[in-house]
């Protein structure tokens, strides 16, 4: 007889001598089917806001980055991502996205970036973080006010 084999019997006369405890529950047949039963308990978290972020449109050296439109380009480039998706046809306008707008604060071209651009589509928020990244753009989270 092999280790396991041993092992095997050595759990059985266990279960056998009653060394190890009956279950203290129904058997599975009296059970109700899942499609039968109550459903799940969900528990609500509070909806936190999504962070939001502002690329700056000058590098980490301060010069200012070049060129002057890129604020409008990038966030034209992302117009498409919109809360319910893209929405075309004869009626349709042309318009930012709300997650990447461009705008200027303080005499520097910036574009805010919303985190639900993420939840929307993973690749276009590392799109556009990699811009900032490779272009050495200067980076920094919008901390909301008190309201």
């Amino acid at each position: 007889m092999g280790a396991i084999d041993a092992g095997i019997d050595f759990a059985a006369l266990q279960q056998h001598d009653g060394t190890i405890p009956a279950a203290d529950r129904r058997p599975l047949w009296n059970e109700l089917p899942l499609w039968l039963a109550p459903g799940p308990v969900v528990h609500r978290m509070t909806p936190s806001t999504p962070r939001q972020y502002t690329i700056q449109g000058i590098t980490r050296e301060g010069a200012t980055f070049r060129p002057s439109d890129w604020a409008e380009r990038l966030a034209g480039a992302m117009s498409c991502f919109r809360p319910d998706g893209v929405q075309g046809g004869i009626g349709s306008f042309i318009g930012y996205s709300p997650y990447c707008v461009p705008r200027v604060i303080d005499g520097v071209k910036c574009v805010i970036v919303n985190e639900a651009l993420r939840g929307i589509e993973p690749m276009a928020w590392d799109f556009v973080m990699n811009f900032a990244r490779d272009n050495q753009l200067q980076v920094a989270e919008v901390v909301p006010g008190p309201k």
